[in-house]
């Protein structure tokens, strides 16, 4: 029966089936052939999978990512970027990932950060003379930096799903996310020394500069850190902390900034409907799907299936990895954690790796996955709004291919990357 699922599934992505309806397609063989559940047990899945205090985090912290988008941040955390590496080989490049870290705190979404870049930055590198390849590979690798920053939705997800802690999730992702910001800016300067690709500022910024950006920014890198702060003393839960940066988003907008009228709040409305639909109608059909493979002892075959390759807990975890970096080619980022996800941490936990560790190892190679062809989404919308080949983008993507692989063997080989400051600060 699992291979039939399985399959089924994969057919109905083949053919170009929206993944939502091709996860609760996939689920009909059990309800249908086994006769052990009533089709019934379906429509009170998708109810009750909404039914949970923890998942209202997500629709608040969209919300608010959306209301600060619509606040006039984007464009002080572009020149604050720009003062901060702009002097730099390859300036507009270098700007992009550290902008893709200082949004990770607003948009919390990889595919939402590479396409607003995409737009906002791309045409101007293209005026410099960057190659589109490189715009797009730059682009795209910057954005998984987002799964990192709080509030990651990936990483919300993933805390809801396997019931792990989303406070400790959120202040373990910061150092692997400011390491994979380092990397992918070492991998930009060699690139762009190599390929010529000038500086966008002439010279380093003075401090008063500096300074004078970073306050005008102060209210948006302030955003992860009240989410730290409340975690850490308990002023709030994940849920209570998306309710707390909607009106965060909504008190700076209105009277610091003084930029968000009624039109851009309803507008923060109309993108935060339809983000959030997308997700919930995968969270309702993944549930179904969930179900139906727990009936069928899936997550129990599956370990017994991989702890039966090797019992070695290093083995396991370079076999998990491979099986989500494949799942992430084919898969949108929130169905893969919660459809894979429950599947593999078992396994995982078993053998005897942190759940947080985990956390952020798993949505950052899901977010891979999105950079690879041939489904990869965050390439798609990258190629698709910059007009590149996939084979160009493919091959302009090698040198950050190579220092992801860097990454993930430092986030891999010491634990304590991802451990140090939950354990610091919430013990």
């Amino acid at each position: 029966m699992l291979l039939l699922i399985a399959s089924l599934f994969t057919v109905l992505l083949v053919i170009g089936l929206p993944v939502a309806f091709a996860l609760m397609l996939s689920s009909i063989p059990v309800f249908v052939l086994t006769g052990t559940m009533p089709t019934t047990v379906a429509i009170q899945k998708m109810v009750t999978a909404l039914e949970n205090f923890p998942l209202l985090a997500v629709p608040f912290f969209i919300l608010a990512g959306n209301l600060m988008n619509e606040a006039g941040i984007t464009g002080r955390l572009v020149k604050f970027s720009r003062l901060l590496t702009g002097w730099l080989s390859g300036g507009l490049a270098q700007v992009s990932i550290v902008l893709s870290m200082l949004m990770g705190g607003i948009s919390g979404s990889a595919v939402a950060d590479a396409s607003m870049e995409a737009r906002l930055l791309g045409p101007s590198m293209r005026a410099q003379g960057y190659s589109a390849a490189f715009i797009s590979a730059v682009l795209a690798f910057g954005s998984i930096i987002t799964a990192t920053i709080p509030p990651s939705i990936g990483l919300i997800l993933f805390g809801y799903i396997n019931e792990v802690s989303i406070g400790r999730l959120f202040i373990g992702g910061l150092l692997p996310g400011v390491l994979l910001t380092l990397i992918l800016m070492a991998a930009t300067y060699v690139v762009a020394r190599r390929r010529g690709y000038e500086p966008d500022l002439p010279s380093r910024p003075s401090a008063g500069d500096l300074g004078r950006s970073f306050l005008e920014s102060i209210w948006a890198l302030m955003f992860p850190v009240f989410l730290i702060i409340g975690f850490r003393f308990g002023f709030f839960t994940a849920t209570e902390a998306g309710v707390f940066l909607v009106l965060y988003a909504l008190l700076i907008g209105t009277v610091v900034y003084r930029e968000l009228t009624i039109d851009r709040i309803l507008e923060a409305f109309r993108a935060t409907m339809s983000d959030l639909g997308m997700v919930m109608l995968l969270i309702m059909m993944a549930a179904v799907l969930g179900y139906a493979m727990t009936i069928e002892r899936a997550p129990q075959e599956i370990t017994r299936f991989m702890t039966s390759l090797t019992d070695n807990p290093v083995g396991l975890l370079l076999i998990v990895c491979a099986i989500l970096v494949v799942t992430g080619m084919f898969l949108e980022g929130a169905a893969n954690i919660l459809l894979v996800t429950p599947i593999v941490m078992p396994v995982l936990i078993h053998a005897g790796f942190d759940p947080v560790h985990m956390g952020i190892v798993i949505v950052l190679l899901i977010n891979l996955g999105g950079l690879t062809p041939p489904v990869g989404v965050i390439m798609f919308t990258v190629c698709g709004i910059l007009d590149v080949k996939t084979g160009a983008y493919a091959k302009a993507a090698i040198p950050f291919f190579a220092a992801i692989a860097v990454f993930f063997t430092l986030l891999l080989i010491f634990p304590s990357l991802s451990l140090a400051l939950p354990n610091a600060i919430m013990n």
